[in-house]
């Protein structure tokens, strides 16, 4: 049976299986309070690693920051399968990190000009697979649209993170504001859980961090990235880290989702706005 396309655990329609024994969320029928339960302070410090890795890793090529893009890859396809209650969902986890390393390899092997072209290219080729593969779907029309939908989205994600890679051979300076900005916003969120100050603190501690990194020319640690973009980029990963940690946030999520989703979400919806960046400073 495909992972992909069936329930929480791989139990047949009618098994007469319980959530507690699939491993699947209870019903929010019986559930008290918010659904939105923020990953927290230690999936933020994960979050943090990964990003301090990208960042300085960056700086040094695309082969040196392969390892910390693969692992994020493979996080962030095992962890939207759970966000969505599907688990274990062996092959579409697989299939979406399949993708991302297929994506990797596109962007390696080819020019950075032809980045945005080989990704497409991938993307479309595995949509096509995502669709075969609920070819072997037996259950109910909403479990398929819902199988699919998770197979879509995480096959998405998987292989829009090869976008650090992408954009670190265009301008590895823009990656390193970024995922900087990333690193902080996730810690900072992480303790500060007030409603608005949470926020815009992080944004005003990675705009501080990234004007620090890219403080001139021929000085700071971005030294083709002058302070104020380099703020400004900063500042971009940290919205999109604050918009990845509020997706792990939804719908009663697990403390897997939590070291899953929560740590990866935040720096893999910060690839694109990393690819854009960077072509802007290259341009």
């Amino acid at each position: 049976m495909s992972g992909v396309t069936r329930s929480a655990a791989d139990v047949p329609a009618g098994s007469g299986a319980t959530p507690a024994a699939t491993g699947s969320p209870a019903p929010s029928a019986h559930r008290t309070g918010s659904p939105i339960i923020p990953p927290g302070p230690r999936p933020a410090v994960l979050t943090a690693v990964l990003a301090t890795l990208v960042a300085v890793l960056a700086l040094v090529g695309q082969w040196a920051v392969l390892p910390a893009v693969v692992v994020l890859q493979a996080v962030t396809a095992a962890g939207w399968f759970r966000l969505n209650g599907m688990w274990p969902a062996r092959q579409g986890i697989a299939l979406a990190f399949a993708g991302g390393l297929t994506a990797d390899a596109a962007v390696l092997l080819l020019a950075p000009r032809h980045a945005v072209p080989a990704l497409l290219g991938v993307l479309g080729v595995w949509f096509l697979l995502v669709l075969v593969l609920q070819l072997r779907h037996r259950g109910g029309a909403d479990e398929r649209l819902d199988a699919l939908t998770a197979g879509a989205v995480s096959t998405l994600l998987t292989i829009s993170a090869a976008g650090l890679l992408a954009a670190t051979a265009v301008h590895a300076g823009a990656v390193t504001a970024v995922a900087a900005g990333v690193a902080i916003a996730a810690p900072v969120r992480g303790v500060l859980t007030v409603r608005v100050v949470g926020p815009v603190a992080a944004v005003l501690a990675a705009a501080a961090l990234g004007a620090a990194l890219g403080s001139g020319p021929g000085a700071g640690v971005i030294s083709s990235v002058e302070s104020l973009p380099a703020a400004g980029a900063a500042a971009a990963g940290a919205v999109c880290a604050l918009l990845g940690l509020r997706v792990a946030s939804y719908d009663w999520p697990s403390r897997f989702v939590h070291f899953t989703a929560g740590v990866a979400l935040p720096l893999t919806a910060a690839a694109p706005v990393a690819y854009a960046l960077a072509r802007w400073f290259a341009a």
